[in-house]
């Protein structure tokens, strides 16, 4: 038997509802704040997102999926969704229609990462970017939307947590830098085998691990607040004054450093208790030279991306099927079934799911499959029924059974 390759997953029925209620409540949401939808490629090249990425971070270094192509040129899987659109964004000249471009996008990113619950090889996100503002009033926008976004689906159960990563002028984030990059030279051999590699490449990273040893020597490390320059300072607190006005409870936490290059300044993520010691399941951030770095003008964005396995974990169960119709057509009979498919047609344009058996069976046989689909009601057609020109329509919930003309069907469930 074939079977899916690790880290890959099916969405099956009864599974994929969750989802599409997501992208479309994403897409109503979204365009309240007048974003617009942009569909990306799933293949780039890899220059793309070495450049984009940052060349020392862990998915450009161990996770990405990527290949020469038949050309010979290297091209990589899309891990993340941000490079893909600022390259689109510049590609387009989207910014000649306004100088601020909100975006956003769905789709399935690529990781080779160890496969485990809720983080896939293959993962969907939903992110958006907002181009061309360098405002914190944008930041916290972006900010508000996206837990507005996730409140709007049902969830409550979660925590804003935000920083500010500095920025690269000399008394800033570099400054900062050499402290940490000092403070973990001195105690690398206490530190896991990955971090001691980054103390020398990205030691800021060291910040983020997950080992429990070097989360703890992470406490101690120089807290990044306390070494920031004059304007990004008041950039984050214009930006927490402004989560105040929006009534947004958040936590100001100096370990969130964020897995890709790009950003500064403003951080952020919304975590959960109930997915582990990996909690996070929504991060975004600013980022200023990522636009030039990729060929653009100078111009910053701020953005996120959620990730919609560990978004539809935390919300399993809290999704109630909305109320529909589904009718089930019995037909006993070559007469019958000649009318059913008149019914089925005049039914299904006026908006109701319709279902019927292809082959000659039973009306004991039709039923039980009507009751095993979930068929809120059923319409039995025999001879006696075409006769009098009438259908015998059985609601399942109730029991109930009437004899309704054919003409007056459609209005009928109108009317339930």
């Amino acid at each position: 038997m074939m079977k899916s390759i690790p880290g890959m997953q099916d969405i099956l029925p009864g599974e994929v509802e969750a989802w599409q209620k997501i992208e479309a409540f994403a897409r109503d949401f979204f365009a309240r704040y007048h974003y617009q939808e942009i569909r990306t490629p799933l293949l780039e090249t890899t220059d793309l997102f070495v450049r984009g990425i940052g060349s020392e971070t862990g998915v450009v270094q161990k996770e990405m999926y990527t290949f020469d192509d038949k050309g010979g040129d290297s091209v990589t899987l899309r891990p993340e969704g941000t490079a893909s659109v600022i390259r689109a964004y510049i590609e387009h000249h989207l910014a000649h229609a306004d100088p601020v471009t909100k975006l956003f996008y769905l789709g399935a990113m690529f990781r080779y990462e160890r496969p485990q619950k809720g983080r896939l090889r293959q993962f969907h996100q939903l992110g958006c970017e907002l181009i061309g503002s360098p405002s914190p009033h944008a930041d916290a926008e972006v900010i508000q939307l996206l837990d507005g976004f996730v409140r709007g689906l049902g969830l409550s159960d979660f925590k804003l947590e935000i920083n500010s990563l500095g920025c690269l002028k000399a008394e800033c984030r570099p400054t900062y830098l050499k402290k940490v990059k000092t403070y973990f030279e001195g105690i690398a051999s206490k530190l896991c085998a990955d971090c001691q590699r980054k103390v020398t490449t990205n030691p800021l990273r060291i910040l983020d691990c997950k080992v429990e040893a070097c989360k703890k020597l992470a406490n101690s490390a120089p807290l990044i607040l306390e070494h920031q320059c004059r304007e990004c300072a008041q950039h984050f607190e214009k930006v927490e004054n402004n989560l105040k006005h929006y009534r947004i409870q958040y936590f100001v936490n100096q370990r969130i450093v964020r897995g890709l290059d790009y950003y500064d300044r403003t951080a952020f993520e919304l975590t959960s208790d109930k997915l582990g010691s990996q909690n996070a399941f929504a991060g975004g951030g600013r980022y200023s030279g990522l636009v030039k770095s990729l060929g653009g003008a100078d111009v910053t964005g701020v953005g996120f991306a959620i990730g919609l396995e560990r978004l539809v974990m935390l919300l399993e169960g809290t999704f109630v099927p909305a109320k529909s119709i589904t009718i089930y057509l019995a037909a006993l009979g070559e007469n019958a079934y000649a009318k059913i498919l008149e019914l089925a047609q005049n039914l299904r344009a006026e908006g109701f799911n319709c279902e019927m058996d292809y082959e000659e069976k039973s009306l004991k046989s039709q039923l039980r499959r009507a009751d095993k689909l979930k068929c809120s009601h059923v319409i039995i057609l025999g001879d006696d029924e075409i006769q009098k020109g009438e259908a015998q329509v059985k609601d399942f919930k109730t029991q109930a059974q009437s004899h309704i003309p054919f003409p007056q069907l459609i209005s009928h469930f109108k009317s339930l």
